[in-house]
């Protein structure tokens, strides 16, 4: 690893050298079993990145990247480097093969990945970092708001009940 050294921040590094993130998700404790085996090395924050996140996940055999989702101010990207997973839209399902890949605009069709294969699945994830980024979850009891008392953002049923 070479590093800035007025700021401690790395110029460069192997992506596979950077330890996975720690908390597996912070979704609510019912729904953690769904991306248990999800690994994530988030990339951005070592770089000092404010503007928008990067991460290299990779999937073991039936593991899912997240619960489906779509974001109300954040874009997402995704790159397929290794595996083949299949794309889940609201639209139905797409197989994706290293080299394929894909974006959703904010406000977009809901989606997620699963590995339904044998082998893993490694893919580049990349958002901006919109603080207030509302999230829904069409599946699922949940959705992500922002907190009026904190202006931070919490898990909430979708009748505005904290989980």
């Amino acid at each position: 690893m070479t590093t800035q050294s007025a700021q401690q921040i790395p110029v460069a590094v192997e992506a596979l050298s950077v330890p996975v993130r720690a908390t597996v998700s912070n979704y609510p404790a019912p729904f953690l079993p769904r991306v248990a085996g999800r690994r994530k090395r988030v990339l951005g924050d070592l770089f000092g990145l404010r503007n928008f996140g990067v991460n290299l996940t990779r999937l073991g055999p039936g593991d899912s990247s997240s619960l489906h989702h779509r974001h109300g101010r954040q874009d997402e990207f995704i790159y397929v480097l290794e595996g083949e997973p299949v794309l889940v839209t609201d639209t139905g399902e797409v197989q994706l093969r290293p080299g394929h890949c894909a974006g959703f605009p904010a406000g977009g069709t809901a989606h997620h990945l699963e590995n339904r294969g044998s082998g893993e699945v490694l893919y580049l994830e990349i958002g901006d970092r919109s603080a207030d980024d509302p999230v829904e979850y069409p599946l699922d009891d949940l959705a992500l708001v922002p907190d009026p008392a904190t202006g931070r953002r919490r898990y909430a049923h979708k009748d505005g009940r904290p989980w």
